[in-house]
């Protein structure tokens, strides 16, 4: 596993076109953070932390973040 990628939990709603939106994340440290806008959706490589997935380009308390579905399995890159 990547020292890069931070695996965490994020609420998502799903609608009737299978579509998924991250609503919230909830950190390592446990803080839950509120997904501001969703920016961008796209198949992509992390590139700090290696493998491939669903890349979820983000507003988080107005940074712009990623967040990637890696098969059901969430993660970020860590800074």
């Amino acid at each position: 596993m990547s020292d890069y990628k931070v695996f965490i939990e994020v609420i998502t709603k799903h609608d009737i076109h299978g579509n998924v939106r991250p609503l919230s994340i909830k950190w390592e440290d446990g803080r839950v953070f509120e997904v501001d806008r969703l920016i961008d959706v796209r198949q992509a490589a992390s590139l700090k932390g290696g493998g491939v997935g669903i890349r979820y380009t983000c507003k988080i308390m107005g940074k712009q973040v990623y967040l990637f579905d890696d098969e059901g399995k969430w993660f970020m890159e860590r800074k």
